[in-house]
């Protein structure tokens, strides 16, 4: 059979089928030339590399590095064209060589099976309506259940408020001393938290104290993230005329982010139901009710049960879709569709 007859049946252009006859390989391969045009030349990719490793630029990123040698007449090429060579190299990484003493390792963090085995503190700035003048918000939280267990307003920003917060919420726990030797207190490297005072204040609790990586806050997101939900909150007041107002604004913000809030990382359940082990079951019922549900739709749908209720039913009303001739030609298309049917 010849070619050109072949390629109707399969509804091939001819074209192309000569210009497979032409490749070396019929396996697919990436489209477009082996090599492209407008590819990096190697002088620039080989400038790339010095500026890169250069000690001056271990600082950049790879758009700064781009921005300041097309200024400076080093190179000119995009910043995707030198993150591909910066990568290909391992450059992307930190560059500095700077090390923290062995402190860059991230915390261990297992996951939690219950309460009260891992709490988390910060300290955030609240604004007042003196200029440069901040009260000072102490969070403590639970891990676990992200139920914020205690805090604290203040003027001021030291290590004794944090023994005071530590205490609060061993108190409101109601924790045992051995409950209290079982407790691990995450924090970052503040003064406050680095403070032999507050070192030995936890020794002697039993606590074992755990540090977040040098600029490092991911290392901290729970209570970090709590302080992000709280100052974004649609009634959040952004400034305090003084500490008798936060105390006021944040005892009631709190227990309504405890008991009411739905919190997304612990299935939408209470912070508190979380606390006290009522989740497992909320979350079994929600799923029972659904699935429940799902059976009834699939009754009424597709009339499973014949009786009273169900035997007079019908089918779904199904409708043809119109032809693409139709939609584009209208009864022009009518008729080709019509046509093309008869046909076959």
């Amino acid at each position: 059979m010849r070619r050109k007859r072949v390629c109707e049946l399969l509804q091939i252009d001819e074209r192309r089928v000569r210009r497979w006859f032409t490749r070396a390989t019929l396996v697919d391969a990436k489209p477009g030339p082996v090599h492209a045009p407008h590819a990096l030349l190697p002088e620039e990719k080989k400038a790339i590399i010095e500026i890169a490793t250069d000690e001056k630029y271990v600082d950049d990123s790879h758009r700064v590095l781009t921005a300041k040698c097309v200024d400076a007449g080093i190179f000119a090429v995009s910043a995707s064209s030198v993150y591909r060579v910066m990568r290909s190299q391992g450059l992307t990484a930190d560059r500095s060589g700077r090390s923290h003493n062995g402190n860059s390792r991230k915390p261990d963090r297992p996951e939690l099976t219950e309460r009260n085995r891992r709490w988390c503190w910060d300290i955030s700035y609240l604004r007042t309506l003196v200029p440069g003048e901040f009260l000072y918000l102490y969070a403590l939280l639970d891990e676990y259940s992200r139920k914020v267990v205690a805090f604290r307003i203040s003027w001021n920003i030291v290590n004794a408020e944090g023994k005071e917060l530590i205490t609060e919420g061993i108190e409101k726990e109601g924790l045992t001393p051995e409950q209290v030797d079982l407790l691990e207190l995450f924090n970052d490297r503040g003064t406050q938290m680095k403070a032999k005072s507050f070192k030995k204040f936890l020794e002697d609790l039993g606590i074992c104290q755990k540090f977040a990586r040098p600029r490092t806050p991911n290392d901290n997101p729970f209570v970090e993230s709590l302080f992000s939900i709280t100052k974004g909150s649609f009634d959040y007041p952004g400034s305090f005329v003084d500490d008798v107002e936060a105390i006021t604004y944040f005892t009631a913000y709190f227990d309504y982010y405890n008991n009411v809030r739905l919190h997304g990382k612990i299935g939408y359940v209470t912070p508190v139901q979380r606390h006290k082990g009522e989740d497992k079951a909320i979350l079994a019922l929600r799923k029972n009710r659904v699935a429940e549900a799902r059976k009834v739709r699939l009754k009424k749908n597709r009339c499973f049960e014949v009786d009273s209720s169900i035997n007079n039913c019908e089918p779904p009303q199904t409708t043809e879709r119109p032809h693409r001739l139709e939609k584009e030609f209208g009864g022009l298309g009518e008729m080709l569709c019509n046509s093309a049917t008869n046909k076959s």
